[in-house]
């Protein structure tokens, strides 16, 4: 049996780091692209990476695209490059719809002139349905998004439809609720709040400034949601999925059990800052991942419990290496 390329955009990001882990597991040839930065952080990559292929791209040139996909032709290609931070969204509003609007679109007819049969995997977000129209969201929910990321995000999703129905090519969205682990960067809620427990704990900071805390979100681990990713671009049929675990936790319970998992009380720690709200807040998200566990066989493996104090444990585990130092 021949081996499988998948080529990863976004591959220095968490998902993209546990995405190429996964496939090198399942014997694929993983190539990688990166944007051509002065500072590119392979931080997440650096165990694995003489195992995959670096190559330089960027969404914002077709051509680059064009290349790649020639020199390397591979099978699957998963589209997980964005500009993928909310808040950033509002200051860089034109730049977040290039990278994660546009940018789909150059991928998607890169494929389209150089092999339709390589089947596609793009990252949509549950941001999309921000302004929720009906508690859980199923793949039938109707759209709302509250952010230029959940708009830019929502354009990426149907053009991959479009793309889809207007040349049959195999193209797939996972509509994917906030997933969490260790490698998440430090300015998402879960990682600053799990960071922040180990340097309170360790006696390096006094407290942490907070947004609204009454905000509820659907939470998993990251390395159960790549592995829906590759479930479904190896089905008969093209398709889109919810993946999520189905339960919703405020920010207020994930300082409750990231505070205790190191025997202290978030309340002693937790300042609420009117700064940390969003202009327009998203309330609740909450997934409904029932055709992913039919169709797919997924169902997630760790606990939002298990995968906070999996964050606390590693964060303390960081911290203290940087103490030593």
């Amino acid at each position: 049996m021949t081996q499988k390329t998948a080529l990863i955009t976004g591959i220095t990001g968490q998902d993209g780091s546990y995405l190429a882990e996964f496939l090198l597991g399942k014997g694929y040839r993983v190539v990688g692209m990166v944007r051509r930065t002065s500072t590119i952080n392979f931080d997440r990559l650096k165990h694995i990476q003489d195992d995959i292929d670096l190559v330089q791209g960027d969404l914002l040139d077709q051509m680059s695209l064009i290349d790649i996909l020639q020199e390397y032709q591979p099978t699957e290609v998963y589209n997980l490059a964005a500009q993928s931070f909310v808040p950033t969204s509002w200051n860089q509003p034109v730049l977040t719809g290039e990278f994660t609007a546009l940018g789909v679109t150059r991928v998607l007819d890169a494929i389209r002139i150089v092999n339709p049969e390589i089947r596609f995997y793009q990252a949509s977000t549950s941001e999309m349905f921000g302004k929720v129209q009906a508690v859980p969201q199923t793949e039938d929910t109707p759209f709302y998004p509250r952010s230029p990321y959940g708009v830019a995000k929502l354009y990426g999703h149907w053009i991959t439809i479009n793309y889809r129905e207007s040349y049959d090519m195999y193209a797939c969205s996972g509509i994917l609720f906030n997933h969490e682990s260790p490698r998440r960067g430090l300015e998402f809620v879960t990682r600053k709040v799990t960071h922040a427990v180990a340097r309170i704990k360790l006696g390096l900071q006094k407290d942490v400034h907070l947004g609204n805390l009454d905000s509820r979100r659907d939470w998993g681990y990251a390395g159960d949601y790549v592995r829906a990713m590759w479930l479904m671009l190896q089905q008969d049929a093209p398709d889109d999925y919810v993946i999520a675990t189905g339960e919703t936790h405020a920010v207020r319970e994930l300082c409750d059990v990231a505070f205790s998992h190191v025997g202290l009380n978030w309340e002693d720690y937790v300042v609420v800052d009117p700064k940390f709200y969003r202009p327009a807040e998203v309330d609740l998200l909450i997934g409904d991942p029932t055709k992913a566990k039919k169709q797919l066989g997924w169902v997630p493996a760790v606990s939002f419990k298990e995968l906070v104090e999996m964050m606390v444990d590693a964060d303390l585990e960081m911290v203290k290496k940087e103490m030593e130092g």
